[in-house]
């Protein structure tokens, strides 16, 4: 299954694709999307520059599955509304282009990539780069995302397990249609 994980912002939202088989993870790709060329008050050209890079990142790397950091609310609420719209432009790009989205908070990827959730930025960019294989640090973004990436490989079959167990047990259990049970 390959997998695209982001980290959305609004100056600069990463992005990671690995393919997971298994236990197995390998690299694939890595980088960055930059607004800071665009003048901070355009904010409507920034949250389209977001929109389109997914989009081509997703026609290039054709993921079967995406995975998105949440966001955290911030001491200044101005800064958050800001950055849950530039979540929002990369979250409904990810739609548009037809893949599930799952979410994760940084909490959870640190745990799942460093094994606690109160890892340092280089804590994360060491352990992606053990992870993948790689032969360098990936940038702070680009190592999120990724980590992302990898909580999705890790977590998500889980998740669709317990998912699938509980369709299952609602299978057994009663259902009411109109008042009745049938």
């Amino acid at each position: 299954m390959r997998i695209l994980g982001i980290d959305p912002g609004l100056l600069t939202t990463g992005f990671g694709v690995v393919d997971a088989d298994g236990h197995a993870l390998r690299y694939v790709a890595s980088g960055t999307i930059s607004t800071r060329h665009l003048g901070s008050g355009n904010l409507p050209a920034r949250l389209k520059v977001l929109f389109d890079g997914i989009a081509e990142i997703t026609a290039r790397y054709q993921p079967d599955a995406s995975a998105v950091e949440i966001i955290f609310v911030n001491v200044n609420p101005q800064s958050t509304l800001l950055l849950g719209q530039a979540r929002g432009a990369c979250v409904t790009s990810l739609v548009n282009s037809n893949l599930t989205v799952a979410e994760y908070t940084a909490l959870q990827m640190k745990k799942a990539v460093a094994g606690h959730g109160q890892a340092a930025k280089a804590q994360v960019q060491e352990m992606v780069k053990r992870l993948l294989d790689l032969p360098g640090l990936p940038g702070a973004d680009a190592a999120d995302a990724l980590g992302i990436a990898i909580t999705h490989a890790q977590v998500g079959r889980s998740m669709a397990r317990l998912a699938e167990a509980a369709e299952l047990s609602k299978s057994h259990a009663g259902t009411y249609r109109q008042g009745r049970s049938r």
